[in-house]
């Protein structure tokens, strides 16, 4: 017998819809939550520390479910007048958050120290304009595992930026000259392996950066000239795996097609894990649990959703299409009474 499980997506518009019963039925959210069921949301992070829990960034602030995405409250606290793009916690201590910010408001960095509730603005703040996307947007935060205070945030049209002191001071990684090492000021993720030996990816629009040597040097990879692709969008690592990586890839923003690549040697080769139907735009959002890593879920911009029952080797789209996706999630367990869209 399959276990409970709930799959979340995250759109531009209709808020969070949601599955409790493996994708046959799908629910919008009720009216009169602290998260409008039309609202903007940006990201989602699963709370490894709580069975149910998930934040939600949203245009309108930070808000939280304890009822597996069917309830949403929002958290009164510093980022209430910003547009949260991403979240993340610390592997090992998920008490330490933080948050990044962007378009249509300031793009800054958010730290917590108590797993969400208080927040405190870090000196890393952007421009509030940069070419490109307008209104720069922090779409990547990443900490060492092994490390609390080492923190990394790529922005896009921002750059790539590390502290070693958990966020008190920064170093900008990429090279605004665009001469050696990280050549392009669009991050899009950033993602560590741990060692040994340590990898460090920095992924930009048009190619994947990686760094075995604490990002003293760097190897490029170039989308276009590897896949005929140019638009990288999403890079995650595998839960629980020190070797393998997934990418999601496009020909463009929001683009017309994506694909999916698989690598289970820390970059050095990719392989092509080929959607049973042609994807209908870039692959926007790529997500998996410890749970069960083998359970993979992909979302493209506009809409389509796959699922991989097998780590991303074989996939299946599910009937359910939705509005500009931004970010999916799944996580184990369902509510025990499943609430449905008031319309």
């Amino acid at each position: 017998m399959q276990s409970e499980r709930t799959f979340l997506v995250a759109t531009d518009g209709q808020a969070v819809i949601r599955t409790h019963d493996n994708g046959q039925t799908w629910h919008r959210l009720t009216i009169g939550q602290d998260l409008e069921f039309d609202d903007t949301v940006r990201c989602l992070l699963v709370d490894p520390r709580v069975s149910g829990a998930v934040f939600a960034g949203a245009e309108t602030g930070l808000f939280r479910s304890e009822n597996f995405g069917a309830n949403w409250q929002r958290i009164d606290c510093a980022l209430n007048d910003y547009a949260v793009w991403k979240l993340i916690a610390h592997p090992r201590n998920p008490d330490i958050m933080f948050a990044g910010t962007g378009s249509p408001t300031r793009a800054a960095l958010f730290r917590s120290s108590d797993g969400g509730l208080r927040w405190k603005k870090t000196s890393l703040e952007m421009p509030p304009r940069c070419l490109g996307v307008s209104r720069p947007r922090m779409l990547t935060l990443e900490c060492d595992p092994d490390n609390v205070d080492d923190v990394w945030v790529g922005v896009e049209e921002g750059g790539a930026y590390r502290s070693r002191d958990g966020g008190e001071t920064w170093k900008r990684i990429d090279d605004v000259n665009h001469q050696t090492g990280v050549r392009n000021s669009d991050v899009h993720s950033i993602v560590i392996l741990p060692g040994p030996p340590k990898t460090i990816f920095v992924m930009v629009v048009n190619a994947i950066y990686s760094s075995t040597d604490d990002g003293r040097t760097w190897r490029e990879l170039n989308a276009r000239e590897q896949w005929g692709l140019y638009y990288s969008r999403v890079l995650a690592r595998k839960p629980g795996s020190a070797n393998e990586v997934w990418l999601g890839i496009g020909d463009g923003t929001p683009g017309t097609t994506g694909v999916f690549l698989r690598s289970t040697d820390r970059g050095t080769s990719w392989t092509i894990a080929p959607f049973p139907v042609q994807p209908n735009s870039c692959v926007w959002a790529v997500a998996s649990h410890a749970e069960n890593p083998q359970l993979v879920l992909a979302g493209t911009k506009y809409g389509h959703l796959f699922r991989s029952e097998n780590g991303g080797m074989s996939w299946r789209k599910e009937w359910r299409e939705f509005s500009e996706i931004t970010d999916v999630a799944w996580l184990p367990g369902a509510p025990a009474f499943v609430e449905t869209h008031h319309g």
